[in-house]
């Protein structure tokens, strides 16, 4: 799956205090998240449109995230379509582990990416 003008960082460039939008599953984010995302797992993506759109109301840029990057970059793609400033996240959670960035789970337990 290709998305040849799809807006994408790399992990080591999403900023301290970006807006990052994790779409996966409640059991991944359980396993670890970066910590201040707003989970809508893109199962109920378009049934929760409504909190992607108040989360960006003020011109923020969602920073898309997965695990791998598959699933951010459709659902990046939707909000750059509804006129939303939208970067996938490039290599996902796998990527941003592996460039140390900052990982918490819900309960205190170590973070892994699932």
């Amino acid at each position: 799956m290709s998305f040849p003008t799809l807006p994408t960082v790399d992990a080591v460039s999403v900023p301290a205090d970006g807006l990052v939008l994790d779409v996966r599953e409640s059991d991944e984010w359980a396993a670890g998240h970066v910590e201040g995302a707003l989970h809508v797992p893109m199962s109920d993506f378009v049934a929760r449109f409504g909190e992607v759109t108040e989360a960006v109301a003020d011109g923020r840029r969602a920073y898309v995230m997965c695990r791998v990057g598959g699933r951010s970059a459709q659902v990046t793609q939707y909000l750059v379509q509804q006129g939303i400033d939208a970067v996938n996240v490039d290599g996902g959670m796998l990527a941003w582990d592996g460039a140390g960035r900052p990982m918490v789970t819900d309960n205190g337990s170590q973070a892994f990416v699932l």
